[in-house]
């Protein structure tokens, strides 16, 4: 049965207005962080009445929970080895770094939100916060995975660390941008923050192999021990 053209109108404004509610409220938070964000601050932002943000969300934490959601939903998206399993294993993970970095410049505020309420370390605090840790756990538990695909002779402990070190080191680079400005070239970055994690992750799968050798160090000039004795 065909749905009433009013009921399909009632339905699209409904969710532009949710769009617009969640979109002031990225705004303000981006501005004055949860702290300073407030009901009646997003109501006067997105021109709608604070009724209509409360019948699409029950409180600020729900509001705030929502703009986490909804600009993790698009980034985890980014966060995927490319399909192609002919593929170079660093050429895959080199396109996912570019995804992510663009997702995160064409929307940075779930990230930048996020990163706020868990630095408070409070457990009892906003529901959002809770929101980014799991939704962070996800993204962890699927950089882990690919670790195991590209390396499947790594044990648990060095996927750990590596995974570890991958996001911390994003988190990082995610962060100076916020601090220095635009100037910035995430996307140059995460490309040198892969490489790098990449290497030790071959170097690491090389050595659960017994076969990393390290590299001899080049030395400019030769120790005493090593110059040519002449005969006297």
């Amino acid at each position: 049965m065909t749905r009433p053209p009013t009921a399909r109108r009632k339905r699209a404004n409904g969710v532009e207005s949710r769009q617009r509610i969640l979109d002031a409220t990225v705004e303000i938070a981006g501005e004055r962080g949860y702290e300073g964000t407030s009901i009646a601050a997003v109501s006067a932002k997105c021109g709608l009445p604070a009724s209509s943000i409360y019948w699409h969300f029950e409180d600020k934490d729900d509001l705030i929970a929502a703009v986490i959601e909804r600009g993790f939903a698009a980034w985890l998206r980014a966060v995927e080895l490319p399909g192609d399993e002919s593929a170079p294993p660093l050429e895959r993970v080199l396109a996912l770094a570019a995804n992510v970095a663009n997702s995160l410049v064409e929307a940075p505020d779930f990230l930048r939100l996020g990163l706020m309420l868990a630095l408070e370390r409070n457990p009892a605090g906003p529901r959002g916060r809770q929101v980014f840790l799991d939704v962070r756990d996800i993204a962890r538990r699927r950089i882990a995975d690919m670790f195991r695909t590209l390396f499947p002779s790594l044990d648990e402990d060095v996927v750990r660390t590596l995974t570890t070190y991958a996001m911390a080191g994003a988190d990082g680079l995610f962060v100076h941008r916020e601090i220095a400005g635009d100037g910035v070239d995430l996307a140059a970055m995460f490309e040198l923050h892969v490489r790098l994690v990449y290497e030790a992750a071959v170097r690491a799968a090389a050595r659960s192999h017994g076969r990393a050798r390290p590299a001899p160090e080049k030395r400019a000039h030769p120790l005493p021990t090593e110059r040519r004795q002449t005969p006297p």
